[in-house]
């Protein structure tokens, strides 16, 4: 096993989802005092929302500076903006609750729509753009702002943000953040970021729940090697860890 890489695992979904939204809680309060603010990148999916529930409801909500948090997205369907199909308005279950908190929703940056653009790639762009401009105003080096905590989920499949086993985004370099077609999963449109930019995230974390989610997990974290190509939630790495945070259905063959 990777040192660098951490399965902690709960023993349900309910628990997993109370887990990782104190570690939340905790890692933006540790990022503020290390660097006076916290940028986090959410992610979708059953326990990825119950996860946001549990941030909304927790007693330690009031000791974090919402108005020096940034909040950023690791994929999003390019479906309408209201659209409950999309994540960012999913999780209105958190960023609704912190408008009462001091969110400053200038720091909230959902990925684009087809409401605001024609095509996927031209929402990528947009978002590349943005994390450009961000990284810039905080005077980071290069193209992409620090990201102190990075979710995602994974799918049956292996599959994290929008990249997908053997299709093409789990092949892109050298772009931070790419519109995917034909996806094996409806929608078929979605921007993502990359392998590129998700391996700039201080800490990834997966967070999966399910037996569904067994085979996947137990190749991604076995012994024999694998291509994240092939298998991309075997790809994602944070520079200061990876953490797979996990139900022990989604661990049953870890």
């Amino acid at each position: 096993m990777n040192a660098r890489r951490h399965v902690v695992i709960h023993p349900d979904l309910p628990a997993t989802a109370a887990a990782v939204a104190a570690r939340l809680v905790t890692a933006i309060l540790d990022a503020q005092a290390a660097r006076g603010e916290a940028s986090i990148v959410l992610t979708g999916g059953t326990l990825g929302i119950k996860s946001l529930e549990q941030v909304a409801a927790s007693p330690a909500l009031g000791a974090v500076d919402w108005s020096r948090v940034n909040i950023y997205w690791g994929d999003e369907r390019f479906v309408e903006s209201g659209s409950p199909d999309r994540n960012a308005v999913q999780a209105e279950v958190l960023l609704g609750v912190l408008d009462g908190h001091g969110l400053d929703r200038g720091r909230v940056h959902p990925m684009g729509s087809p409401d605001d653009f024609a095509t996927p790639e031209l929402a990528a762009g947009a978002y590349a753009q943005l994390l450009a401009e961000e990284a810039a105003t905080e005077g980071t080096a290069g193209a992409l702002p620090v990201f102190d905590v990075l979710m995602l989920g994974m799918g049956p499949d292996s599959h994290v943000a929008s990249l997908f086993p053997d299709h093409e985004g789990a092949t892109r370099t050298g772009l931070s953040v790419i519109g995917v077609h034909d996806s094996p999963k409806p929608p078929p449109l979605r921007v993502s970021l990359t392998f590129d930019a998700i391996n700039t995230a201080r800490a990834v974390w997966l967070v999966v729940a399910g037996a569904d989610k067994a085979p996947a997990a137990g190749v991604a974290l076995g012994e024999a090697p694998v291509t994240r190509e092939r298998v991309p939630a075997s790809g994602v790495a944070g520079t200061q860890g990876t953490w797979w945070l996990m139900d022990a259905a989604a661990a049953a063959l870890v």
